[in-house]
């Protein structure tokens, strides 16, 4: 961090950090993030809220440097320009916010109160108002942009992580400073950017440590994202959004653990859509992937939260419901049965209805999930071979063997 102390017009023993120089850091610093963000990016997947991010960065390291050269660069119009593009900066940080945590509709309120807050600022300057009832001014908006994120990630769960809990803090840490500043212009009347004292450089020292330290936590918070998504594509099945055939032997697996020390029952299902390959070729891909993923929507609204379904490949499909005796098991078959017939398809404008069968058996303790599979694909055969859109009950270990 660059202190620079001074003493002047001030008592000997008392010292306070260049502002001046202070702002320097802080526009180089933002800077500096804006392009490490744009390298980060160009190897990361696409993400809205760091592209936002950056822009932000950028847009308040310039304003910062302008406020740094004000008393060197000619024109009237540098202060202007900075201030409007601090005002501009603060708000995309916000939107940067609303854009990583899914707020809804914040574009109808963000951009309204950006524009209002700088019509604020230029009507009070057209207006005549002073240097300090204009910097008691800009440290209000600030504070209002800064407190609405705190908000935003106070509601994205600050309570429950760690990391969001010190973004939030020390946006409210920072909005505090601001409010201080803009009550010493109120009460002292002689405030600018550059003016010494206590509260001016606690403001500075706080604006300094949430860029640092927020900046850091958006590119973790991003990362953390970016990875979630990674691991869901993993193990998500893209079209229906039920689990892939790996992660539904990992979940299966996992699943008959804890029924087995649990002592409790495990069931599973085998599911096929009935003449689905004819639906494929007399209607096209496009609905037959319509029809997947009616299935898919359909059956996971009959199911239990725990319950485990996942495509196997095609329309195959397999189900496993810890818990459930061989009763229930074929009471849940039966309801989803009931429930995809229930489903319509729109097909070329014509309704479309489809079947299910199922094959349903209870699981061995002591066997092999493919084994168990195994006799589950038997039963469903079966219930194939009787006429499609039924339930057929599976032989146990012993009548396989």
């Amino acid at each position: 961090m660059l202190l620079f102390w001074h003493a002047n017009r001030q008592p000997r023993d008392t010292a306070v950090i260049d502002i001046k120089t202070f702002m320097l850091a802080l526009a180089l610093g933002n800077i500096g993030f804006a392009m490490l963000i744009a390298g980060y990016a160009r190897g990361a997947a696409n993400n809205p809220a760091m592209q936002v991010w950056k822009w932000a960065k950028l847009v308040l390291g310039c304003a910062q440097l302008l406020g740094w050269m004000r008393n060197d660069l000619p024109g009237p119009y540098i202060e202007l320009v900075s201030n409007v593009l601090l005002v501009s900066g603060v708000a995309l940080e916000l939107a940067a916010y609303c854009t990583l945590f899914g707020v809804r509709r914040w574009r109808r309120m963000l951009m309204p109160a950006a524009v209002l807050a700088l019509l604020a600022y230029q009507t009070a300057r057209l207006g005549g108002m002073s240097g300090n009832d204009l910097t008691v001014l800009m440290s209000l908006l600030i504070a209002a942009f800064t407190a609405a994120r705190a908000v935003v990630v106070l509601r994205a769960g600050a309570r429950e992580s760690a990391l969001l809990g010190i973004i939030c803090f020390n946006d409210l840490v920072f909005a505090l400073a601001m409010c201080l500043r803009a009550y010493t212009g109120i009460t002292h009347g002689s405030l600018t950017v550059f003016s010494p004292g206590a509260v001016q450089s606690f403001t500075f020292v706080a604006g300094y440590v949430v860029m640092i330290v927020n900046g850091f936590g958006f590119l973790l918070l991003c990362k953390e994202r970016d990875d979630r998504k990674l691991e869901l594509l993993a193990t998500i099945d893209s079209l229906t959004g039920l689990v892939n055939r790996r992660a539904f032997f990992e979940r299966t697996a996992s699943a008959r653990m804890l029924a087995a020390r649990l002592r409790k029952p495990i069931a599973l299902m085998m599911l096929d859509i009935d003449h689905f390959k004819r639906l494929n070729d007399r209607f096209g891909h496009a609905t037959g992937d319509e029809a997947l993923c009616l299935f898919a929507a359909t059956a996971q609204e009959a199911l239990r939260d725990h319950d485990i379904m996942g495509r196997l490949g095609g329309e195959e499909f397999a189900l496993v419901l810890p818990g459930t005796d061989l009763d229930g098991a074929l009471q849940a078959a039966e309801r989803l049965r009931l429930s995809v017939a229930g489903a319509v398809l729109a097909v070329g404008g014509k309704d479309y209805t489809m079947t299910v069968s199922v094959g349903v058996v209870l699981v061995d303790p002591d066997e092999h999930i493919k084994a168990a599979m195994a006799r589950a694909d038997h039963a469903l055969y079966m219930a194939k071979s009787a006429g499609r859109n039924r339930v057929v009950c599976g032989e146990d270990t012993r009548q396989a063997a």
